[in-house]
């Protein structure tokens, strides 16, 4: 700001020289202004070289100023690599210092992860930690996050933990918690545990979730001896029970639940399984009313037998000894066709409806091979289309090809029995009226001679 100040201060002076120069009423007066501004100029550019020479000056500090703090920089930049070098060279030593020190402490702490990794995954998985929730937390900080050595108290508790678990493994304990059911409610109930094997509760088998930490019954209970037994064992109070256990931890109760029903099995006949059940309805059922209306003439011919001489027409005897009773006067000849014809008369009632399951019986295993080869075109059908492998796609097909051979023998075999009873009840009633029958024309003959 000073050199500027200088100059304006110049040209104002030069300014007020020219001023009085115009106002100078002589040569001498001018001469005597010039001389006046000359030692004023001189003067201030006097004033004007000290400014610059200070200002100089003041530059010339700063400069050294600078370059005292960049070798104070320099020389503090040295220091601090050296201190870098010199502290790495002190952690490589404290590294080896420790790797000598810890020895084979390293090759403990990689058994003890080893060993928690693996006793996390039994223990977060078995059924114990349904009674005892949270044991797994520790193991898996173990396992996944400690990055330095365990301590004492660190390996007691996973000697602890394995400990706790090889102990609970042989008790059956009882203890109450919360179990969701299939429907997505929930209720806390009594659960008995089964060693490391079993959970049973009130509907049954149920096993433990151990992602949700959650206790729910199978998606199906398995076959009712089995179920009765778990309730069995679920409702004791002391002694000893007989109880299906699973020794795999609910790997076989887990097939058993995929396992088909008898409905699922009968269903899987198809429409062919349905006709040959509704055959085996008609046909039992025309067999139980043969049987009773059989048993019913039976019955009667009984009666009729004891009291031959007053005939009756409710029954088939009666109404062949009505015949006989109508046409004593005819000779015999005539009297045998008489009676052969009241016979024929009486069969019809009598036999009807039995070859009707004795037809049932032999179309029933046919149907049934022809389920089986239904079956089985679908099954190459499927096997054409999407190959063999997924057997679960074929499965259905095969199924029905067994499922309806099953089910032809099944329907052929009572009906073949119940044709057996029928055919037998109706031929003893058939001989009977021939055994009569060849009674009286014996008796009508000897009477003729005599």
């Amino acid at each position: 700001m000073k050199p500027i100040y200088k100059s304006i201060l110049a040209a104002a002076a030069l300014a007020m020289m020219a001023t009085s120069a115009m106002a100078a009423n002589s040569l001498e007066e001018l001469l005597e202004e010039v001389k006046k501004n000359r030692v004023s100029e001189a003067r201030i550019n006097k004033e004007r070289e000290a400014e610059f020479q200070s200002a100089r000056a003041d530059k010339q500090a700063l400069l050294k100023k600078a370059q005292d703090g960049l070798k104070a920089e320099k020389a503090r930049g040295d220091r601090l690599t050296k201190q870098f070098a010199d502290n790495e060279a002190a952690l490589a030593a404290k590294e080896l210092e420790l790797d000598q020190a810890t020895g084979t402490l390293g090759e403990m702490f990689g058994v003890v992860r080893q060993a928690s990794a693996e006793a996390y995954g039994q223990i977060s998985t078995s059924i114990v930690s349904a009674e005892h929730p949270g044991r797994g937390e520790f193991l898996k900080r173990m396992s996944e996050e400690s990055k330095g050595l365990p301590n004492i108290q660190e390996l007691e508790d996973l000697w602890f933990a394995l400990q706790t678990e090889m102990t609970e493994s042989g008790k059956i304990t009882r203890f109450n918690t919360k179990v969701v059911s299939l429907d997505g409610g929930s209720q806390t109930q009594d659960v008995v545990r089964v060693g490391t094997f079993n959970l049973i509760g009130e509907q049954g088998y149920l096993i433990y979730d151990d992602k949700d930490e959650i206790v729910q019954p199978l998606g199906r209970q398995p076959d009712g001896y089995l179920v009765d037994s778990a309730q069995a064992l679920i409702s004791a109070k002391s002694g000893v029970i007989p109880f299906y256990a699973d020794p795999s931890r609910g790997v076989l109760l887990g097939l058993l639940k995929e396992k088909a029903t008898m409905m699922e099995r009968y269903h899987a006949g198809g429409v062919v399984g349905y006709v040959i059940t509704v055959m085996l309805a008609i046909g039992l059922l025309i067999g139980l009313y043969k049987i009773i209306t059989l048993t019913v003439i039976s019955g009667k011919m009984r009666s009729q037998l004891n009291n031959p001489s007053n005939p009756s027409t409710s029954n088939p005897l009666g109404r062949i000894l009505t015949v006989y009773r109508d046409n004593k006067g005819t000779d015999a000849e005539n009297l045998e066709l008489k009676l052969d014809e009241a016979i024929l008369r009486e069969l019809p009632s009598i036999e009807s409806g039995i070859n009707i399951i004795k037809i049932f019986a032999a179309i029933a295993p046919l149907l049934g091979l022809l389920g089986t080869v239904l079956g089985m075109i679908a099954t190459f059908q499927q096997i054409t289309l999407f190959g063999t492998g997924d057997p679960k796609l074929m499965a259905g097909s095969i199924s029905m090809a067994l499922v309806t051979t099953a089910q032809g023998i099944i329907a052929a075999l009572p009906l073949l029995l119940m044709h057996s009873i029928v055919a037998g009840r109706s031929k003893s009633i058939v001989h009977i009226l021939d055994e009569q029958t060849a009674g009286i024309i014996a008796a009508h003959a000897e009477t003729e001679k005599a």
